[in-house]
């Protein structure tokens, strides 16, 4: 990462979106307050023009306003790939009903003159706090849309000219380093091989729970080409913390059983030990190889601090012992 220095956590903003609830203006405010309050400057935000079609990319540069935050106080992320348009039907196309109460819709733009209008928008949502981290959105989901081979290379193309586009942006001065968000940490490694990356966020894939060692592997090899990897979703959606949903799926005891007595086993060892859950997650997420940043969400201002606090507690050495002698996480993992 060029002349960056990440801190340990970082923002992630849907929830100014109206990921699943739509929260008031104040909530918004203060949860950026917060955010402001208690990280190392500059505070660094995770945004996307997906994000409530916009919204939160709009919510989070009003709020910096209202609090009067200056430019380099913050370091913004934005994932690039969807640009706001007129809602023209009863709910937004894009993603029905994951996101509430939007007045706007959004398409799909991952071109050479898509992802320029996507980082223009950006900044004019952004209203003065231009992103300096930028990246394409999902790729992996924009090729597994593809009618066929052929359509899938043409999509390949069309990611590649997204990145062109990118680079010319950071060759100009206009961003600071370019990165890609993928929950398919395969098509990040198969990015990184045709692109010149400075950042990677992967999603689901580097967790307590699941470390396969291929992607460990990779890891290690991105983090000796010095690319700074920022790990999200460490509770595999909330699924390690004790929501049924396990990387956005709904799961059932029924139907997966060995998945709920694993977190069962967890939970009792966390407990047996004195610590949360969600505390193991962090260090694990932190911890995996070239590891910068995690990034961690949150629609309560309150729990702001302690998402911060959680990146500097300490797990006991016994308890990744026991969870190596239970099986619940690989036993030659080498990053404790």
């Amino acid at each position: 990462m060029p002349d960056i220095q990440l801190p340990k956590v970082i923002f992630g903003t849907s929830g100014l979106g109206n990921l699943f609830v739509a929260l008031s203006d104040d909530a918004k405010l203060a949860i950026v307050k917060e955010c402001m309050a208690h990280s190392q400057k500059p505070v660094v935000f995770d945004s996307a023009g997906k994000y409530g079609a916009g919204l939160a990319l709009e919510s989070l540069g009003k709020c910096l306003k209202e609090l009067g935050v200056q430019p380099d106080e913050v370091l913004i992320s934005n994932k690039l790939g969807w640009v706001r348009t007129e809602l023209k039907t009863a709910e937004p196309t894009f993603e029905p009903g994951v996101w509430i109460g939007l007045k706007n819709d959004a398409v799909q733009k991952i071109s050479y003159e898509g992802i320029l209008e996507c980082y223009h928008q950006g900044n004019e949502l952004l209203n003065g706090y231009d992103a300096q981290l930028v990246s394409i959105h999902d790729p992996d989901e924009y090729l597994a849309a593809a009618a066929n081979g052929q359509d899938a290379e043409k999509r390949y193309a069309d990611v590649l000219d997204a990145y062109r586009a990118l680079g010319e942006l950071k060759q100009q001065g206009k961003v600071k380093a370019i990165g890609v968000g993928s929950k398919d940490w395969r098509m990040v490694q198969r990015i990184t091989q045709d692109v010149a990356l400075d950042w990677v966020m992967i999603a689901n894939s580097m967790t307590v729970h699941s470390h396969p060692d291929e992607l460990v592997d990779f890891m290690e090899e991105l983090d000796v080409k010095g690319i700074a990897i920022i790990n999200s979703a460490v509770f595999n959606a909330g699924f390690l913390i004790g929501s049924d949903y396990y990387n956005y799926k709904l799961m059932g005891r029924e139907s997966h059983p060995a998945l709920f007595k694993w977190r069962e086993d967890f939970f009792r060892l966390c407990s047996k030990y004195s610590i949360k859950p969600a505390e193991v997650c962090v260090a694990f997420g932190l911890n995996a190889p070239g590891v910068k940043s995690i990034a961690l969400n949150t629609t309560n201002a309150t729990r702001v601090k302690g998402n911060v606090d959680m990146a500097e507690v300490a797990i006991p050495a016994g308890f990744w012992e026991e969870m190596r002698t239970e099986g619940l996480i690989n036993k030659d993992y080498a990053y404790l």
